[in-house]
């Protein structure tokens, strides 16, 4: 709180710096009523560079809010009824401006204490830092904001020397009307006697003359003044378009560049109305302002003309500051919402975008309007070229034309399309081995904007993200490779949509890592064995040394087109597999890190020979896409005293839409010990789907269980399990003494596959019989008998 007291002393300048760093990113309010609970949080301790920080910014934006709702809430009076109103309203803002992204607000508040802190040490010329904000604040961050205050010093200086201009200039123009009435006074001496004319005439002469010299003495200062001017908006325009270029084609494009990661995964880029309302929005007001003065310095040269250099210095200083409005409007009108990359045909689909100045340029005055086209990678290209591309498009968007709107309370101007649907799609002519998921469109926004009542009009276009169009669901995960492959490794000002074919092994460990944990939903991601074994995978190789794939690169080709040795998919065909199995069956356990997944046949048999019968881990399937297997060490009921390592059958979604995987664990009693050493109840237990009700109104529920039959036991309670349970069940029961089987027609011989795997497919279908005979009424099952 010692800071927001000091700060409220502040004069001058430096007041007014104070109070523009706040706003509707946040209120000024919010910083008075809650300074004691600001000051004492450790903003400082959470990396903004860090995308695992966002954690515990959430938690700080959650008890901001809070502390505002009970701030609220102890309001009373008649003055605290409007209070309690107006903090709530204030609590409801920044939860829907942070929620999606709380590491912005920490970034805010960041910059807020520590501008605050420069501001009080600079008014009491103290060289000692108040508090530690300074090394956390970007240096860059530091410089934009110096600039900025250079900026509005500068424009200042030259509003004052423009009324002072205008006030000589007028005063000239006075004078010049008195030389007139004294040439007029001479003229009509002519009319006069002789004798009249020589008492009056001398007196007159003189004046003129006087008045003459002041007037050519005055024209050489007014037209200095002017120059002077000229050369103070010439700096100014300079600083502008440096300040500019810092703000769009470096944070703006920063802010991009995240945004197109969020679309492979990574955190959501957030910080758009920060940047909107700290820095677009700043340069739109000084460019403005700037604008208006040349303008009006136009407006006193026409008013009083004097030859010079000055009207070409002019015009030269309208078309600069001209251009730099142009390029802030153009560059500002930004997608905020991405249409989706991967687009079925026939499908509603949605977008947003948003002019970060509209608000500033009263673009709003005069509501506009924006259309959306799809158009291929080539005519992409020729718009960019400025080639005229006939206003073709390759497809027909339907609901594709939406009036941007104002929203006075968050000061944004935006167009939101909520029902756009793809109804047609032209193709272009493929290259070599390119599929249509490989092929590239974008979405073309295009409008108007009339800024200053009508004084400028501009022509404004903007491009998504590349989209994959499909017809099909069977065509996403290839469609997905496509735009993960892009959304990863395309560069800034690439030409559309340029990328390259080959990247560096340790880029797209960094790209399916991110994509993994997003799908997932996790924030255990892939650990430095999981993404060994990946490149044992995607490289044929068999070694186990991270540094060995450091410096391999892995091409297009290799990620989604040519299919893996021995397999009849493709690297990204079985990595998207196991992604869509863990997240819609396995997250659970994958966070609880029950499974280690990523290891092959051979690395299993190797890690479970060492340990005690009974124990097993669970490995994505290598030959299967989407398929997850147990193995796990046991006798060989075929051969005494030999153990060795047993896998299952893969599962895949259809068997865990029957049967859930832990259940399916608990059902095998001969599974003991998760790999290294956990009882299975300990780390499964908490998902076993709970015991079936009684029966009811005369039917028995039935419930599928599975069996393995070369390790079933005639006891299956878990609790009567030891650990020696496999050296006393090693060989399978005989089927009419296992109450296990007592549902299933005897099976004589182990049904193995060729690899040693058991086929659970038979086993499943004898269940699904018993499950339909079960759902008849018990008169029918057991003669007559009532339940």
């Amino acid at each position: 709180m010692a800071v927001w007291i000091q700060a409220q002393q502040l004069q001058g300048d430096a007041l007014h710096q104070m109070q523009s760093l706040y706003g509707q990113h946040f209120p000024i309010e919010v910083r008075h009523y809650l300074s004691q609970w600001i000051e004492s949080q450790l903003w400082d301790a959470i990396d903004l560079e860090n995308p695992q920080e966002e954690f515990k910014a959430k938690r700080l934006l959650d008890s901001l809010i809070q502390e505002l709702q009970n701030k609220a809430e102890h309001q009373v009076g008649e003055d605290g009824f409007l209070l309690k109103i107006k903090l709530g309203h204030y609590a409801n803002q920044l939860k829907s401006t942070y929620d999606r992204c709380p590491l912005e607000l920490v970034r805010c508040i960041k910059h807020i204490l520590y501008t605050e802190q420069r501001l009080i040490r600079e008014a009491t010329n103290s060289s000692s830092p108040v508090g530690g904000m300074m090394d956390s604040m970007s240096q860059k961050y530091q410089q934009i904001n110096q600039a900025f205050e250079e900026l509005r010093l500068l424009t200042q200086d030259t509003e004052n020397d423009l009324r002072k201009l205008q006030h000589n200039q007028e005063y000239f123009i006075i004078q010049y009307q008195e030389s007139l009435r004294i040439q007029a006074q001479l003229s009509s001496l002519a009319t006069l006697p002789p004798s009249d004319r020589q008492l009056r005439e001398p007196a007159l002469l003189s004046k003129r003359a006087t008045v003459e010299a002041w007037l050519t003495r005055e024209a050489n200062t007014l037209q200095k003044y002017r120059l002077d001017l000229a050369e103070k908006h010439q700096k100014t325009l300079q600083l502008l378009r440096k300040q500019q270029t810092i703000i769009l084609d470096d944070e703006l494009i920063q802010w991009k560049r995240r945004q197109q990661l969020a679309g492979n995964g990574g955190p959501p880029e957030g910080g758009l109305d920060i940047l909107q309302s700290w820095w677009c929005e700043k340069l739109a007001e000084t460019i403005w302002q700037n604008r208006q003065q040349i303008r009006r310095a136009e407006h006193l040269r026409q008013q009083l003309p004097i030859p010079g250099p000055i009207e070409e210095l002019l015009n030269e200083l309208n078309s600069t500051i001209t251009d730099i409005i142009s390029a802030l409007v153009t560059s500002t009108f930004i997608i905020e919402k991405q249409p989706p990359q991967v687009l079925k045909t026939q499908t509603k689909f949605a977008a947003t975008v948003r002019l970060l100045v509209g608000g500033k340029l009263n673009v709003h005055m005069n509501p506009p309007q924006v259309k959306a086209t799809i158009i291929s990678e080539q005519q992409a290209k020729a718009l960019l070229k400025n080639e005229n591309t006939r206003n073709e498009s390759s497809g027909e968007i339907l609901n594709n034309n939406c009036v941007m709107e104002y929203h006075q309370t968050t000061g944004t101007l935006s167009a939101h399309f909520r029902n756009m649907s793809l109804k047609r799609i032209k193709r272009s002519d493929r290259r070599g081995a390119e599929s249509v998921t490989e092929e590239k469109f974008t979405i073309l926004f295009e409008s108007q904007f009339s800024v200053g009542s009508n004084e400028l009009v501009f022509q404004v276009k903007t491009l998504s993200l590349p989209v994959v169009v499909i017809v099909h669901g069977s065509q996403d995960n290839n469609a997905t490779a496509t735009v993960l492959w892009d959304n990863a490794f395309a560069e800034a000002g690439r030409v559309p949509f340029l990328v390259p074919d080959k990247v560096l092994w340790p880029q797209l460990c960094e790209a399916i890592n991110m994509k993994y944990k997003a799908e997932v939903q996790s924030n255990k991601g892939l650990s430095e064995e999981n993404l060994v074994f990946l490149a044992q995978k995607a490289f044929s190789s068999s070694s186990n040394n991270p540094d060995d794939y450091r410096s391999m690169t892995m091409t297009w080709s290799q990620f989604n087109r040519e299919s893996l040795p021995g397999r009849n998919f493709t690297f990204w065909q079985w990595f998207d597999g196991v992604m869509e199995l863990t997240k819609k069956h396995l997250k659970p356990h994958w966070n609880d890190g029950a499974i280690l997944g990523f290891v092959n046949k051979q690395q299993a048999q190797d890690m479970l020979m060492s340990k005690p019968n009974g124990t097993f881990l669970l490995r994505f399937s290598d030959s299967e896409i989407g398929g997850i297997t147990i193995a796990w060490v046991a006798e060989n009921p075929n051969k005494a005293g030999e153990r060795m390592v047993w896998n299952l059958m893969p599962y895949t979604t259809k068997d865990f839409s029957i049967r859930s995987l832990a259940d399916r664990i608990s059902d095998l009693n001969h599974l003991l010990f998760l790999y290294p050493d956990r009882p299975k109840d300990e780390v499964f237990a908490k998902y076993y789907t709970p015991p079936l009700s009684k029966a009811v109104d005369g039917y028995v529920k039935p419930q599928i269980r599975q069996v393995v039959p070369d390790f079933a036991t005639a006891n299956p309670d878990p609790a009567s399990v030891n650990p020696s349970y496999m050296d006393q069940g090693a060989s399978p029961a005989p089927p009419n003494h296992s109450h296990t089987y007592a549902m299933y027609p005897p099976m004589a011989d182990p049904v193995l596959d060729g690899d040693g795997d058991f086929d659970l497919d038979d086993t499943m279908d004898v269940a699904r019989h018993v499950e339909e005979l079960l759902r008849r009424p018990v008169e029918s099952q057991w003669g007559g008998q009532q339940s």
